[in-house]
């Protein structure tokens, strides 16, 4: 799974609130297997786990957006 950046963080606007929270689930639950794997010294691309962050962040960003918080 690719970062959100750019194109795809303006799909974002797109979703519903319900969406955008099972996206949100879908990245920590990715999150969660890289740091696993971290532990494990399985990982080999340590910038992924900075990258599924950042996603969350944009996903967490646009449900305060159409919540209207």
């Amino acid at each position: 799974m690719k970062s959100l950046k750019h194109k795809a963080s303006s799909k974002l606007k797109d979703l519903s609130v319900d969406e955008l929270r099972q996206k949100e689930m879908d990245l920590r639950r990715e999150l969660f297997n890289l740091r696993f794997q971290i532990a494990k010294a399985e990982l080999v691309n340590n910038i992924r786990v900075r990258h599924v962050r950042k996603d969350i962040a944009r996903v967490l960003t646009m449900i305060t957006v159409k919540d209207g918080g």
